[in-house]
Parts: structure tokens; sequence; C-alpha cells
């Protein structure tokens, strides 16, 4: 088994110097792409734009990113997958030859398990949630789709695909990832967003189901750490091959490690059940009686981008973990709270009285 993973390493590894060898002058692109592809963005760029013009869309958006990345988690700590940039100096494959030079990025560095790639899968997931709802609104009833739609319909899976082979592209070309572990990203995305079409409940959730699912979720994936540390397995062991083995120590950011996604992730979900059952949304959404003109909704979409782009420069401070865990969960919770509750409410209270008499 170990000699076939070798293999397996070997081909990732030969590509991606052929990758950074063949696209040389690129990497400002690929590190854009990666950057581009983090959850975060989804969280503080796409999530505040789809809510505002079809909240259906942005909730839905949301559990797919939260519960994917989770189980991307799981995932992770169970595969034990490891990094081009760290196997290539650490393995002993290449016993007396000399092993590939594969040069490292500001976000190469990442410290936890590569198998499969979160951005892979979180940025398949993400956009295929965009392409369905987009295909859905434009396509009426199936009987009289037009040639129209097919066009659309071609558009936008062309679309999909030439993102995802970028992301995949750029997680090999900085190292971060084998091939294998993109592709596996990829239809891991694409599932958890296939599976939530079919999931009515997410959108009428109580309060205190998002509480449970948010206790639930943080529960197992601690218990399940224990678990496996009281066997001796330290989960962790890919931060100490991170430190070791990164060109740069200035490029191992906490914010990389399992716990620090989890608790982002589960801020986000735990925000977003609050903010949908807060006074606030149901005011607003009382005042305008769902009849939300579109330059109301431009206006949300536009202030959330704006606010959240100032909230986002908040950088919790990194040196105690626990304070840095405890901040960025309250920091992920006030996304929502601000997109759903805050700001809908204060724009709502600036309507002229006439047209929230005749909503």
């Amino acid at each position: 088994m170990e000699a076939h993973m070798n293999l397996l390493h070997d081909v990732g590894i030969q590509t991606t110097h052929w990758l950074q060898q063949r696209f040389q002058g690129s990497q400002d692109w690929f590190l854009f792409i990666s950057y581009a592809a983090d959850l975060r963005n989804a969280f503080f760029v796409l999530f505040p734009i789809w809510f505002h013009f079809s909240e259906a869309v942005g909730i839905r958006l949301i559990w797919v990113a939260v519960i994917g990345d989770w189980l991307n988690l799981v995932f992770k700590w169970i595969l034990f997958g490891e990094r081009p940039y760290w196997w290539v100096l650490d393995t002993d494959y290449y016993g007396n030859s000399s092993a590939p030079e594969i040069q490292q990025f500001p976000l190469t560095c990442e410290t936890g398990p590569g198998s499969p790639s979160g951005h892979a899968m979180g940025a398949a997931g993400v956009y295929y949630v965009m392409v369905t709802a987009l295909l859905s609104a434009a396509g009426g009833e199936k009987q009289a789709r037009t040639l129209g739609y097919w066009v659309l319909w071609t558009v936008l899976w062309i679309g999909f695909w030439a993102v995802q082979v970028c992301v995949c592209m750029s997680r090999v070309f900085i190292a971060a990832h084998f091939p294998h572990q993109v592709i596996a990203g990829v239809f891991s995305g694409m599932a958890v967003a296939k599976t939530f079409q079919h999931v009515r409940c997410i959108y009428h959730a109580s309060f205190h189901r998002y509480l449970v699912i948010t206790i639930f979720l943080f529960s197992f994936t601690l218990g399940f750490y224990l678990l496996l540390w009281t066997f001796g397995v330290d989960l962790l062991w890919t931060l100490e091959k991170a430190q070791k083995w990164c060109s740069n120590p200035e490029w191992v950011h906490i914010d990389t490690t399992p716990f620090a996604s989890l608790l982002r992730n589960l801020g986000i979900l735990f925000g977003l059940g609050l903010a949908l059952n807060s006074p606030l949304y149901q005011e607003s959404s009382r005042l305008t009686q769902g009849q939300q003109p579109p330059s109301f909704r431009l206006g949300c979409a536009a202030a959330s981008l704006l606010i959240l782009h100032v909230f986002d420069a908040f950088k919790p401070p990194s040196h105690v973990q626990l304070l840095f865990y405890a901040l960025s969960f309250c920091k992920s919770a006030a996304v929502p709270l601000a997109t759903v509750g805050l700001i809908p409410y204060c724009l709502a209270q600036l309507l002229p009285t006439q047209h929230k008499k005749a909503a």
C-alpha cells in the first residue's frame, strides 16, 4: 500500500514540478485563484449577494459550505493525506537520487492533512449551488425549455468546470495538494451540494435545530479527536510537518489548522440560525412584507459587502490559541447576523412610510 501511495505521490510531485516550470510567470494568477477559492469568500462575498436576491439559495449555500467543510475535515483525519511541499522533503522515496525541486509560496504551507482538498471541495459545492440555482430560475417547466435555456445551460456548466480546473491546477501548482486530492475534493463537493438540493428542512429550521446541529458537529469532531488520541493517534501530526518543512515560518498560519476552520464554519452556521430567528429579521420582513423592491435588495447586498469587508479587517490575535478560536467563532457568527438581521432591519427603517403601508 505504501509503495502504491509513494508512486502516486511521485506522479503528483512530477506534475507540480512541470506546472511550476511550464507556468513560471503565472504564479500570481494561481495564488489569486487559491485565495478566491477559499470558503471565506463564500461567506463574506457570495452569501450576502445571494441571500438578498434569493434567500433560499443563500441559506443552501451556507449549509453546503459548512457541512461540506466539516465532512472534509473528518475525511482528512481518516485518510491521513500528505501534502506535496512537505512530502517531497520528508520522504526517503528518492533515495540517493535528487528529488524534484518544488517551489513554495505564501499560500502553500497549510497545516492540515491534504486529502481531499478543502479548496476544491468548497469551490465545487458552492459553485454547484449557484449554477443549479441560476438554471432553476431560468428553466421553468421542463417541456417549455427554449434554445436560450440550453445555451445558458452550456455556458454555465462550461464555466463551472473551467473554475474547477483552475482551482485544481492552482492547488497543485502551489504544492498544497496532489492531483488525486483535488479530484476527490471536486466530486465530494458536488455530492454534498447535490444532496442538499433534496433537503428542505434547512429553509425553516428553528434556532433550536441550528443550535443542536452546531453542538453535534463540534462534539462529534472533538470526540473523534480525543478517541483517536487515547489510542496514540495524533491528528495534529501535520502541524509539526508544516512547521518543519515550510521554507518560510511566516507562511504557517494558525487559521489553517483543522480546529480553526471548524470553529469558523460552526460560527457561520450558528450565526445564520440566530439571525433567521431574530427579532431584527422578523421585523424587517414585516416592514417589507416580502415585497422588497430591487433597489432595497441591491442596497442590502451592497451595504453587507461594504460592512463585511471592513469587518474582515479584524484579525483575532493568534498568540493564544483558545482566544483565537473563540474570537474566530464570534467573528464568523457576526457575518450572517449583520447580513441577515442588522443591515436589512436598518435599511427597512429608512423605507418611505407610504411604501411600508403599501407593502
